[in-house]
């Protein structure tokens, strides 16, 4: 656990410090993109965190390859080294499109040669588990597979990059909870590399998503960008190929007929959200006659933006999402038991419902109406309608301010 500990600790810190420098060189270049209309900020803000990210990976697996227990994942295979590769790919073009913005196409070819290299390499789904068998394709197949269903997390997951906070947060959620599984499968199993790889790489991202979360939580003072998101896609998805392409659901000792299944389910639910509202956003396109990569203002976060919550609690609707999947899939395969998930999933999911549902401000405006909390101008700027009584008075008094100045 030590090694994890500072590997975590170095991707934090370097991520941290490149994010400082980068955000610096952004500021001092003007290298600031003007506001698009479908974003939710409203002044020009850099978005080359990806770089400080990046950076922040390379660090991490440099001191993973000197560390002991990691050594042997980086001299016995080429894919640890594949993984830096393919990297280095997603890094270049996403910094291209983020200061360039490259036409779709480009992207996607620069993502499906990433994919097909860690495929190339062996990270890929050489069998599928389901229940105590394994589904075994040709190696064609396979490979075909491996690379379509990166290129669908990269990309859901750069789709749900539109709030300060939220891929990073998300990531840190979903990928400590699968941390946890591949820890667990490392004591029942034993060793095992594909394992490792996984372990590897989802603490990882959870160490550059921390380091990079305080300058792009809201408001924000840099995003991620294309690189970042791609990155952090392009990891999970990665993390999640290595166990459950390579897992003998066999080998685990299991009670429960559902917990066979967990090595597809748990990645399915970690990735549940960005996968969401990425099949329906191309769904969405296509009916309108329009390509799926097309950029548009509707998506999950969009939505709830328009139903009055704040950007903060947007961001933490996906958090509580994701986290009451994550943890409730994780205890089934760690209790082998129904009950306690059940339970988890219950409340989680109605706690989840209830902060969908009652937005803060739409809270705040029904407060001021019965006039439990006083109307301010601050209220008003938040779309908080102020009491019903006061309102033409508010109103001529906006009006004679406006008109004097």
């Amino acid at each position: 656990m030590t090694a994890y500990l500072v590997v975590v600790v170095t991707a934090a810190l370097v991520t941290a410090a490149a994010s400082y420098a980068v955000l610096r060189l952004s500021r001092r270049f003007r290298l600031a993109p003007a506001v698009r209309a479908r974003d939710v900020h409203t002044q020009p803000t850099p978005r080359l965190g990806g770089v400080a990210m990046f950076i922040g990976i390379l660090a991490a697996f440099g001191v993973a390859a000197a560390v002991p227990e990691f050594a042997s994942l980086f001299s016995d295979g080429p894919e640890m080294w594949a993984v830096v590769g393919a990297c280095v790919v997603i890094a270049g073009i996403g910094v291209l499109d983020d200061l360039l913005d490259l036409d779709w196409m480009i992207k996607l070819a620069a993502q499906l040669a990433a994919a097909g290299l860690l495929a190339w390499s062996g990270l890929q789904i050489v069998s599928l588990p389901l229940g105590d068998t394994l589904v075994i394709g040709s190696p064609a197949v396979n490979f075909v597979i491996t690379v379509f269903l990166m290129t669908l997390v990269m990309n859901a997951v750069n789709f749900v990059d539109g709030l300060d906070g939220l891929v990073a947060g998300v990531a840190i959620i979903s990928n400590a909870a699968f941390f946890a599984y591949t820890l667990i499968l490392d004591d029942r199993m034993g060793h095992v590399d594909s394992v490792a790889i996984s372990s590897l790489i989802a603490i990882v991202i959870v160490g550059v998503c921390l380091g990079f979360l305080p300058y792009n939580w809201h408001r924000a003072r840099m995003f991620m960008g294309d690189t970042g998101a791609l990155l952090v896609g392009l990891l999970m998805a990665t993390s999640t190929v290595s166990v459950t392409g390579q897992l003998n659901p066999a080998a685990l000792d299991q009670k429960l007929v559902l917990a066979s299944y967990i090595p597809i389910i748990l990645p399915v639910a970690v990735l549940a959200l960005p996968l969401a509202d990425f099949m329906l956003a191309v769904i969405r396109r296509i009916r309108a006659g329009k390509s799926p990569f097309t950029a548009d203002r509707q998506h999950l976060h969009h939505r709830l933006l328009d139903m009055g919550h704040s950007p903060v609690q947007a961001v933490l609707v996906f958090y509580l999402g994701t986290a009451v999947l994550s943890v409730a899939v994780l205890l089934i395969f760690t209790m082998q038991s129904y009950v306690l998930p059940t339970v988890v999933l219950v409340v989680g999911g109605l706690a989840c419902l209830m902060l969908l549902m009652f937005p803060a401000v739409r809270i705040r405006d029904a407060a001021i109406q019965r006039g439990l909390i006083p109307w301010t101008r601050r209220t008003d700027r938040r779309r908080v309608r102020p009491p019903r009584d006061d309102r033409a008075e508010t109103r001529a008094s906006a009006s004679n301010e406006r008109t004097s100045e």
